[in-house]
């Protein structure tokens, strides 16, 4: 905490004169999380300090917002401080007293006329109250030697106001999901030349350990790439799967080199085939909510895929149809 303590000290030294006089502020762009849940803060930066370009940006990691996990910004430095909680947290069934407080992205150059956003996950306790406000105190650094304060909590903290989340009533929301609009079809996600597009997951029943996820990846360039993780709040573990007859029975397997995902050639994940397995989840897959997973692949790197939950027989996405065919979802 040294080090991020020191930049506040030195980030308080400007004079609030000094400080963009834009109407715009830092905010979140989700303002509520169920307690319980994990959560994606992804803090939105509109603007720069009276003209000048964004060159650091520093968030305090509020209490009761535990194991974060910040994004890598491209072009950026990232440097995280880690410290003692004040509680102890449990976190896939052990106990967590320890983890990242505050996260320095720097080094790199958002003008004053562009926008951008900087991403951390966590998990938020579930001994916090309904109503409790949390908030991640910013400080903007910019190129010209000023700063704006995003650090005012409540009505007596100084600065501008820090962006807030307000912590609802645990149960309203599960895992990483997030409301998800009646019939979404989520539009396609670019990383490099890879479109990835119909992503889509099926509901589970209450105490299901496991379930699936599909998609379609196209691949418009003229290199192989190949899809070697995925990741996501929801459950323990995900893996790559794919079902193959054993004997007379058709079976899954685990995929431990991953999905090739040839140029020019499109590769879909789909029941009854090549798949995503959410192994030990954290609570039920509930229809028409979204969840978010991170894919990795081996040459265009990581990208965060919203994934839509139909119904339990759902074929793809936006569409529930009946004949699940995935075989015993309950057995592994």
């Amino acid at each position: 905490m040294t080090m991020f303590m020191s930049r506040l000290a030195w980030a308080g030294a400007i004079s609030l004169a000094s400080l963009s006089a834009a109407n715009a502020h830092v905010t979140l762009e989700t303002a509520e999380a169920a307690a319980g849940s994990s959560y994606k803060a992804v803090i939105r930066v509109p603007h720069g300090c009276n003209g000048a370009a964004t060159t650091e940006i520093q968030v305090k990691v509020p209490e009761g917002f535990y194991s974060a996990k910040p994004m890598p910004h491209a072009g950026w430095q990232l440097e995280t401080v880690t410290g003692t909680y004040a509680d102890t947290y449990m976190h896939h069934g052990a106990p967590v007293s320890e983890g990242v407080t505050a996260v320095i992205w720097k080094g790199g150059e958002l003008p004053d006329a562009h926008y951008d956003e900087f991403v951390i996950r966590g998990s938020l306790s579930s001994d916090i109250a309904p109503g409790t406000e949390l908030y991640f105190p910013v400080e903007q650094l910019c190129a010209d030697g000023s700063a704006s304060h995003w650090t005012g909590m409540g009505e007596t903290g100084e600065g501008e106001p820090a962006p807030k989340l307000t912590v609802t009533a645990a149960g309203t929301a599960h895992g990483d999901h997030q409301d998800a609009p009646e019939a979404m079809t989520p539009g396609p996600v670019t990383l490099g030349d890879l479109e990835i597009d119909g992503a889509f997951a099926r509901a589970t029943l209450a105490g299901a350990p496991v379930g699936g996820g599909f998609l379609s990846i196209t691949n418009n360039g003229d290199a192989d790439d190949r899809l070697v993780g995925a990741s996501s709040d929801v459950a323990g573990e995900l893996q790559l799967h794919n079902m193959r007859m054993d004997g007379d029975v058709m079976k899954m397997h685990q995929m431990p080199d991953g999905i090739p995902v040839p140029a020019h050639e499109t590769v879909t994940l789909k029941p009854g085939g090549m798949h995503i397995m959410f192994m030990d989840l954290n609570g039920p897959l509930v229809e028409d909510t979204v969840i978010n997973v991170e894919l990795t692949f081996e040459e265009a790197g990581t990208v965060v895929v919203p994934f839509p939950v139909g119904s339990i027989a759902a074929k793809e996405a936006g569409h529930d149809m009946p004949g699940m065919d995935h075989g015993d979802m309950n057995a592994h």
